[in-house]
């Protein structure tokens, strides 16, 4: 009986081994992996989420910008057409004439 505890003992200490042994792989597969994909998102060249923020925020700021100054436009356009300058048209001056060379 005395050697069946022996080698049960063995096994545990084996069975222990390989499962410290596996975790160990565990944690470099994962330290690789974890690598890996950093160095793919570097590569990719993609921006930061604070730089994105930023942009959008500008992006947004310049499409109001841009409706103000659509809505500026239409109602100069429609000072405009309503001022009585606006129905004369204007005279153009008349073309000059070119000089003849060397005269």
């Amino acid at each position: 009986m005395q050697t069946s505890n022996r080698l049960f003992d063995d096994m545990a200490k084996v069975a222990n081994s390989a499962v410290s042994t596996l975790t160990g792989m565990k944690s470099e597969i994962e330290a690789m992996v974890r690598h890996q994909i950093e160095k793919l998102l570097v590569d990719s060249d993609l921006v930061a989420r604070d730089e994105f923020e930023a942009v959008k925020a500008m992006a947004a700021e310049a499409r109001l910008q841009q409706e103000k100054l659509e809505k500026r436009i239409v109602e100069l356009e429609a000072q405009l057409s309503s001022s009585p300058k606006a129905s004369t048209p204007r005279k153009r001056p008349a073309p000059r004439k070119k000089k003849p060379a060397g005269k």
